[in-house]
């Protein structure tokens, strides 16, 4: 089965059954929506069922009303400054300061939103604002302190909230973004499948990694490359884990 038949097998509502983008979908504005779906993205490493259960617990306690959640700072009585794990490498501190830096944005711009529109025009300047954004912030590995890495979990989280017409992505920032400079998720299912089916031939999970990947997507589907992540992530998880597993 080719690329595009798969992307539209995978690019269903039913993806979003064990995947944390089922997050966003739970709210109902825009601001909470891309609220969810960052801290979502965050947290997205390790098995599924795991990391849902932690991102559910974030959205329980907030009553999927993370912009007040936020703003007010009550997120402290579930993140305490402390180095105790909270998922995996995670620490209840790193989540804390990731929270810190969401309210503060919030204060300065009111939404994710308005700050990517004014701080980004196309996919790697969104990348590159949001990973510089929190690198005072001291939260870990939740965001990437630079654009070396592939930056997998910020390009995800991009392409939920630029892709459109899609029942998966919301495309809240298609205005602002366009979706043919987003560039492709890399984490080791899609890195797996790209250097099986001839795609790539390097194994390095690095930013120029990515970008090369996104080239060669672009030749394939050119008005909306990242429709790929959906064939080359599900055929990996499907023939690895049975679908069990997570990004």
């Amino acid at each position: 089965m080719k690329l595009p038949e798969l992307a539209d097998r995978y690019e269903t509502a039913d993806f979003m059954d064990h995947d944390p983008s089922q997050f966003m979908h739970l709210c109902s504005d825009p601001i909470n929506q891309e609220l969810a779906g960052f801290i979502a993205s965050c947290l997205s490493m390790g098995q599924r069922k795991q990391l849902c259960a932690k991102i559910s617990a974030i959205m329980d306690m907030a009553g999927r009303d993370l912009r007040t959640w936020i703003m007010r700072s009550e997120y402290t009585e579930m993140f305490p400054d402390a180095g105790t794990s909270f998922y995996r490498t995670y620490s209840h501190r790193m989540v804390r300061h990731l929270m810190d830096g969401l309210r503060d944005m919030l204060r300065r711009y009111g939404s994710m939103g308005q700050f990517v529109r004014e701080q980004a025009c196309d996919g790697p300047s969104a990348i590159a604002a949001i990973t510089s954004y929190f690198r005072p912030y001291d939260v870990g590995g939740l965001v990437p302190k630079d654009t070396s890495s592939s930056c997998k979990r910020v390009c995800m989280f991009l392409r939920w909230m630029v892709r459109d017409h899609s029942p998966v992505d919301l495309g809240l920032w298609a205005d602002r973004i366009d979706k043919r400079t987003l560039i492709m998720p890399l984490d080791t299912h899609v890195l797996r499948q790209s250097i099986r089916l001839g795609y790539l031939q390097r194994s390095t999970s690095s930013m120029r990694t990515a970008v090369l990947l996104t080239e060669q997507m672009r030749a394939l589907f050119p008005d909306d490359p990242l429709k790929a992540d959906f064939a080359l992530f599900g055929l990996g998880i499907d023939e690895a884990y049975g679908n069990n597993n997570a990004r």
